[in-house]
């Protein structure tokens, strides 16, 4: 007998997606009064294997892989300064410690065309609003002397930043619940269905109702989305991390590449993340992210390439998770047409996006005016 988990007029919203920013929609509805639950599917998705970077210029390896998206990328640059600013300030609200440092972003440059690549990029980003500066040799030995003498020259983002996503996460689930947010976590949503008072959600134990839905499964949004009409290009793209033992504090920034994939941080425990687009791939009978031998070895050896003092460092532990690509641009909020119905997916570099994209859509679910122009993000705009 298929089970219905909780009266339907007691429930004001379904958030299918546990990520960072179904986490954080869910979060912001119950402060907002409403009751909220949330249903996931428990794979290991692109907040749980998060690495953890703060990203505010645009990434090399983003422009190099999908230059067809760089354009929808350049119209909302201008919100990821705001979106560490977010995390900044949602960090003192909750009265946390989510290990966040703002000790800005380099990606280095080990010749002269990826120098002036980022001299390039440089100048299109402040245009843009972003404060960064193109540094030679002698001023990243005064500020970075970890990184290795073959780099020569790097760009410099002050608002780039780095925090622990395992800290942040728990942090904000435990804040969720005690709102009253209800958790149903490896819980996949197999279908969803229009209703005339709402929505119903259809899972492997039963159903749901609810006034509203929103729909912040990451890729997994297509699916649900077509179901009911709707198109939402979101691809997954897996990708593979590292984490090392802990050593003395030496990597003070966020470090990336102007041509490789790599990022590097070490969080407070002293250890160092390696992270930055090196792929994984997906697996098993439900697509899980996993890991591969030779994405292990080459984001190992680039980061002891860039950085050479964690050369003996021994790698702890390795996972794979995933990254969702549209267009350059966030999914976000109503759905004309299926009141009720929203979306909530980030733009590129997701984690970093998501309390503040969370924030814009949990604002429009409850009639609130929100904080920036959500015309550029609307769910409808791929229909034709």
């Amino acid at each position: 007998m298929t089970r219905v988990m909780a009266p339907a007029d007691r429930l004001d919203c379904v958030v299918i997606g546990g990520g960072i920013l179904g986490l954080c929609t869910a979060f912001f509805l119950a402060e907002g009064g409403m009751a909220v639950e949330v249903i996931d599917d428990g794979r290991l998705g692109g907040t749980t294997a998060n690495a953890g970077s703060l990203h505010v210029q645009m990434q090399s390896r983003f422009m190099r892989l999908y230059p067809d998206q760089v354009a929808g990328l350049e119209s909302t640059l201008h919100l990821y300064p705001k979106a560490v600013a977010f995390w900044r300030d949602l960090q003192s609200a909750l009265g946390a410690n989510f290990d966040l440092k703002m000790t800005g972003g380099l990606m280095v440059a080990e010749s002269a065309d990826q120098l002036a690549f980022l001299d390039y990029k440089a100048g299109r980003e402040r245009k843009l609003g972003l404060a960064v500066d193109i540094l030679g040799r002698s001023d990243l030995d005064r500020i970075a002397p970890y990184l290795g003498p073959q780099v020569i020259g790097a760009e410099l983002c002050h608002d780039e930043g780095k925090l622990n996503p395992l800290l942040a996460n728990a942090a904000l689930r435990r804040h969720a619940t005690e709102l009253g947010v209800r958790f149903h976590d490896r819980m996949a949503a197999v279908a969803v269905v229009v209703e005339s008072r709402g929505y119903r959600v259809v899972t492997q134990s039963g159903f749901r109702f609810a006034r509203r839905l929103v729909l912040a499964a990451a890729a997994g949004t297509a699916l649900l989305a077509a179901q009911l009409g709707l198109r939402i290009p979101a691809e997954a793209e897996p990708l593979h991390m590292n984490i090392t033992e802990p050593t003395a504090p030496l990597i003070a920034h966020l470090v990336q590449h102007a041509d490789r994939p790599i990022t590097l941080k070490q969080f407070g425990t002293g250890q160092v993340v390696i992270g930055g687009g090196w792929p994984a791939r997906l697996a098993g009978r439900r697509d899980c992210p996993t890991v591969t031998f030779d994405s292990l070895i080459g984001s190992a050896t680039l980061a002891q390439h860039i950085v050479p003092r964690i050369g003996p460092l021994r790698i702890i532990r390795t996972w794979a998770g995933l990254n969702t690509t549209v267009d350059g641009r966030g999914v976000l909020g109503a759905v004309d047409g299926l009141p009720g119905l929203f979306v909530a997916i980030p733009g590129d570099a997701g984690y970093t996006l998501g309390p503040l994209s969370a924030r814009l859509v949990a604002d429009t679910v409850l009639g609130l005016p929100p904080r920036e122009d959500m015309a550029p993000f609307a769910p409808t705009r791929f229909a034709a």
